[in-house]
């Protein structure tokens, strides 16, 4: 009778051996982004989430934080980089503030279409730009669609190029969308994209550029009028992992995540050109009054902002200048 407590102290301590083996097979991993439930973001990260679940057999699960809810990017770019958030999804040309190379994404009139975003995002200049990120903690695992940028505003419709002129416009937090901006002799405002639908409901800026789905999502047409379809810019956006955690998974879960992510951004980028007409339909239907710039006006946007593509060009690395003209994305400055 005396050995029964042995007993169960070795029984306890096996099933707390057999407890820690688990959880140590079994990872949560966290990712955030800013676009809504429903936004082809999220489609795609979902997509993710599955695939994942399944090739890992239940020992890999990824949670989707939509709409902003982990913070602003900057936020989760700080806590990839610290090993407390696991993964992200953002654009691409936010990067730009760890390697100024990325700067390139948000470059104007770099993509003049779909399929040559695609053959520059997956050639081994796209890999290479994720490959830089890994000395400051970050892993690029796929490059996602957010999409062609459009001009929405309060104040007017935009007709001409004059029309931009003197409006408030907010942007992305980097120096080169500031610069475009201004380029357009209008006045640049960053904010992160959480306080943005805050900040034009207040008019504490006229108007912002998206693509029509994050238009759409986030219901930008309730507190703005008028819509240009410019298609200014490209966004891609990376999926991107934490360093810390990433060198923490053995090969198989690298595996793993990296095939899901690559599988997922085929799908996901299908499914925003898919839902790009229909949320153009759907802002029509809720009362935005959408504007092209006639072809003449639409030469004088370009050449406004061809000097600042040219500006960023001549900054960028020899290395990665060479790759992005061998991937077909620019001629040179």
């Amino acid at each position: 009778m005396a050995r029964t407590p042995w007993i169960l102290r070795g029984l306890a301590v096996l099933l707390a051996v057999v407890a820690t083996t688990a959880t140590a097979q079994e990872k949560t991993l966290r990712i955030a982004t800013q676009n809504p439930r429903g936004h082809p973001i999220v489609l795609g990260l979902e997509r993710f989430a599955e695939l994942v679940e399944v090739r890992s057999r239940g020992r890999i699960k990824v949670l989707v934080f939509p709409g902003g809810t982990l913070g602003a990017d900057e936020v989760s770019i700080a806590a990839l980089q610290a090993g407390t958030l696991e993964m992200a999804s953002l654009n691409s040309g936010i990067l730009s503030n760890q390697v100024g190379a990325f700067a390139v994404f948000d470059l104007p009139l770099l993509f003049s279409g779909d399929g040559e975003a695609d053959a520059i995002l997956d050639s081994p200049f796209g890999r290479a730009m994720h490959a830089s990120l890994q000395a400051k903690g970050l892993v690029g695992l796929a490059y996602y669609e957010l999409g062609f940028r459009q001009i929405t505003n309060n104040l007017r419709p935009i007709n001409t190029v004059a029309d931009i002129e003197g409006l408030s416009l907010r942007v992305i937090p980097t120096r080169l969308n500031i610069d475009w901006v201004r380029a357009l002799r209008a006045q640049a405002v960053p904010i992160p994209f959480p306080d943005v639908y805050a900040a034009l409901e207040s008019k504490a800026v006229d108007g912002q550029d998206n693509p029509l789905t994050v238009i759409e999502a986030n219901r930008f047409d309730r507190v703005q009028k008028y819509l240009l379809l410019s298609r200014h810019q490209y966004n891609p956006q990376s999926v991107l992992i934490s360093k810390k955690v990433w060198d923490g998974l053995d090969a198989t879960h690298q595996s793993v995540l990296s095939e899901a992510a690559r599988e997922s951004a085929i799908f996901q980028r299908a499914e925003a050109r898919r839902l790009e007409g229909a949320a153009l339909e759907s802002l029509r239907k809720r009362g935005m009054v959408v504007t092209r710039l006639p072809d003449g006006e639409a030469r004088k946007m370009t050449d406004r902002l061809r000097p600042v593509t040219d500006k960023y060009l001549k900054t960028l690395p020899a290395d990665v200048l060479a790759g992005l003209q061998r991937a077909g994305g620019a001629a040179g400055p």
